[in-house]
């Protein structure tokens, strides 16, 4: 089954969420890896991510990239894919569904979503060592992730690798995987806890020191 914008393509054949199907085209343009694999693709005239579901943690020694079924809409990759149409149509920065296909099999399933590539963009994580830059880039994420939570979006897995800025240091989030709409709530301060231990994990990975003043110019464009 395949879910995707009527309005902006024809059709979408399964084929495109198979990276064979690039790969034979010379088209994937690099891989990110990351848990699993994330395609880059060039799909003339614009580029995109091709992304496989796989499972994280404990579960992922057992299980690999399978699912439960409990029906289509409630499926990893079109409860993303519809997340991401709703955030787009609220003026949030995310990336653009492009289509989102689940490969059912008896009781459990395979997904993967293709979104459109944000150019010219580097994560928050390799921004970390740039002193010339973290300080104010923090200040704008802290503003950006307040406009999030005011209409109530949860991130499942907000890290440093899921904040990319461009070149105008605008903000964008990426990987809505099980993110969904809740009431602001508890969950809001989870989100930058979440956030200031990854940052203090990248920090300890590439020996940078992650002072509290840069903590606190996030949490001062978020109003906290």
């Amino acid at each position: 089954m395949v879910l995707y914008d009527g309005s902006q393509l024809n059709g979408v054949p399964e084929a495109w969420f198979q990276e064979s199907f690039w790969q034979n085209r010379d088209a994937v343009l690099t891989t990110v890896s990351g848990r699993g694999s994330v395609f880059v693709l060039d799909s003339q005239p614009n580029t995109w991510v091709l992304r496989h579901y796989r499972r994280g943690g404990l579960v992922a020694r057992f299980v690999d990239d399978h699912y439960v079924w409990l029906g289509a809409e409630r499926t990893r990759a079109f409860r993303e894919w519809r997340l991401l149409a709703s955030l787009l149509k609220q003026g949030l920065p995310v990336p653009r569904p492009v289509a989102a296909a689940v490969f059912r099999r008896g009781p459990v399933y395979k997904a993967d979503i293709i979104t459109t590539y944000l150019r010219d963009t580097r994560s928050l994580a390799s921004l970390i060592s740039d002193t010339l830059n973290f300080g104010p880039a923090l200040e704008k994420i802290g503003r950006t992730l307040r406009a999030f939570h005011e209409k109530g979006v949860y991130h499942a897995d907000l890290t440093a690798h899921n904040i990319l800025l461009d070149l105008s240091n605008e903000v964008y989030l990426v990987d809505f995987d099980r993110g969904a709409f809740r009431r602001p709530g508890s969950w809001c301060q989870g989100n930058l806890d979440r956030l200031k231990r990854s940052l203090r994990k990248v920090a300890a990975e590439t020996g940078t020191n992650l002072r509290e003043s840069d903590w606190q110019r996030l949490k001062f464009g978020y109003g906290a």
